[in-house]
């Protein structure tokens, strides 16, 4: 495994972002947006510091982890390195899609466990739609679909927004609410960046906003 990583260092060179641990794709930042680009998606590799980062994330659990990771390898994603448990509150950030011949995606990625499972609520500029996806036991599954199609302009700016409270979960696009679901369970987990096999794309303005717990 120590070999792998040797190589794949090799393979990426990669400025990290400072707010994130890219854990699948490259990622690197300027100023203060971040992207990813996926044009090496057809290699399905890890990051370059996928060990070491994973092992800040989850400590003596990261090799379980890492083996999850494996199972996802197309779909690039970055862990925020300050939120540790979210749960109840709201998950924002701003978007463009840059370019992408099989996707143009970008999503918020919740829910992060540390056997690797997690959700995602993300737009793709192929489908013109905002989707609920689950990543669990190395599988991919579709779980809501937004309420309407929305075609969004290469290269513009849009803001996503998740809410969660208990089980409910709204996904935002623009501030118009497309999304509602019920969850088989409240949200407990980390969060960050998520994208998909060759997207392009930027964000800004991650923004982690926990509910205040009601008083008693």
């Amino acid at each position: 495994m120590t070999t792998l990583f040797l190589h794949i260092a090799l393979l990426f060179s990669l400025i990290a972002p400072k707010s994130f641990l890219p854990i699948v794709g490259d990622w690197t930042m300027s100023k203060d947006v971040v992207q990813v680009d996926g044009r090496q998606w057809i290699k399905g590799q890890p990051s370059a510091g996928l060990a070491a980062n994973a092992r800040r994330i989850y400590g003596a659990h990261h090799e379980e982890f890492i083996d999850s990771v494996k199972a996802y390898a197309y779909f690039p994603y970055a862990v925020a390195r300050d939120v540790d448990d979210f749960r109840d509150g709201e998950i924002s950030m701003r978007f463009r899609l840059i370019s992408g011949q099989l996707d143009q995606c970008a999503g918020i990625l919740f829910n992060l466990k540390t056997n690797g499972d997690y959700l995602t609520v993300r737009f793709n500029g192929k489908e013109d739609n905002l989707v609920l996806w689950t990543f669990k036991n190395g599988k991919r599954s579709f779980v809501k679909k937004g309420t309407e199609n929305v075609h969004l302009n290469m290269g513009d700016w849009h803001r996503m927004k998740i809410a969660t409270s208990g089980t409910t979960l709204r996904g935002y696009l623009d501030d118009k609410l497309l999304l509602e679901y019920t969850l088989a369970e409240p949200v407990s987990g980390k969060v960050g960046l998520w994208s998909k096999t060759d997207s392009v794309s930027q964000f800004a303005d991650f923004d982690v906003q926990k509910a205040t717990p009601a008083a008693h």
